[in-house]
């Protein structure tokens, strides 16, 4: 390692990565075992990757090396000892079945569910907003995309926390928190999509989000495993690079739908389709969002650039509303 890496690396290994909001989602789309996940090589690793992704491009990150336990006798492949013709004995590996080889490569590990659970997600959002489809159909894929993401992310909480260590008050506030100190983004979204698919009347905007993150998970998936097969060479690389280099575009994009959505909610309940309790909890969420690492920087983005152009008005047009609406801001930055 030459001496200017090394340098590099020395400024990676001290970068402040809990203060970069980035490293938190970065850190939450990176799909590792939670037996990894723990090992400190591990997240050094996926630390100098981020490093070189968004501070240095010219930090040079060395591959992760295989973790593998080493293989007991007991588990270590047969061997057969055959007597040769001119009397000694010549030893030969025995190759495993061939179910059985077969069987190991289709296994269903937790990362290739999530893939396939997100990619559900993908295509029943396209389908429930496209604009030519019946609206039963419509609809139920609606329903379906809502469900989905709940199922998917339900899924990966359970997956990185299991179940609580004991089913008492203290021992579901201990691991609730741990659950939003660690997938606060899985758990929020897990709320927005139930009481969306327990609302009567469908809001089609609430599944942008959803399609959003779903596809970027997708994608990360794809690029990460599929990227040297040759169907993904022909049809899926472009697609994937492009949702893979305009990351904050997507995301900012799902912010505003998601206050939009926060406003629509509100017009409604000037009308006989009011869910005054589907508007409190999505206000509240929004809060949520606001602060959390994850999703705040598209958030914080989406609000100023509102205030910019609506706070001008209101000072203009309506001076009073300006006290009550300053109260609203204190309440929902604290």
């Amino acid at each position: 390692m030459t001496e200017d890496q090394q340098h590099k690396k020395e400024a990676a290994v001290a970068y402040d990565y809990d203060g970069d909001p980035r490293w938190a989602d970065y850190w939450s789309n990176v799909l590792v075992p939670s037996h990894l996940a723990a090992r400190p090589e591990v997240l050094r690793h996926f630390k100098l990757k981020f490093y070189q992704r968004y501070v240095d491009p010219d930090l040079v990150v060395d591959p992760l090396s295989a973790i593998s336990s080493p293989r007991s006798s007991s588990n270590s492949e047969p061997r057969v000892q055959r007597r040769s013709a001119t009397g000694g004995t010549t030893t030969r590996q025995q190759s495993p079945p061939a179910s059985t080889a077969s069987r190991s490569s289709f296994r269903m590990d937790p990362p290739t569910i999530q893939f396939l659970a997100n990619a559900w997600v993908t295509v029943m959002a396209v389908l429930a907003m496209f604009p030519f489809l019946p609206y039963a159909l419509a609809e139920k894929a609606y329903r379906l995309t809502l469900l989905g993401s709940a199922a998917t992310n339900l899924y990966c909480i359970a997956n990185q926390h299991g179940a609580p260590a004991t089913w008492n008050l203290q021992g579901l506030q201990d691991w609730l928190r741990s659950i939003f100190e660690t997938t606060g983004n899985d758990f929020l979204y897990l709320l927005y999509a139930f009481f969306f698919v327990s609302a009567s009347i469908p809001l089609k905007v609430a599944v942008i989000s959803l399609a959003i993150r779903s596809l970027e998970q997708v994608v990360y998936h794809l690029r990460r495993n599929f990227s040297n097969t040759r169907l993904y060479r022909k049809y899926l690389d472009k697609p994937s690079n492009w949702v893979a280099s305009n990351s904050n575009l997507l995301k900012s994009l799902s912010a505003n739908a998601e206050i939009g959505l926060g406003f629509l909610l509100i017009i409604l309940l000037l009308t006989p389709q009011r869910n005054i309790i589907q508007a409190f909890v999505h206000w509240r969420l929004l809060k949520m969002m606001y602060a959390l690492p994850s999703t705040a920087p598209y958030h914080r983005s989406s609000w100023s650039a509102i205030g910019r152009r609506v706070n001008p008005l209101i000072h203009q047009y309506a001076p009073s509303l300006a006290t009550p609406m300053a109260y609203l801001q204190r309440w929902f930055v604290s």
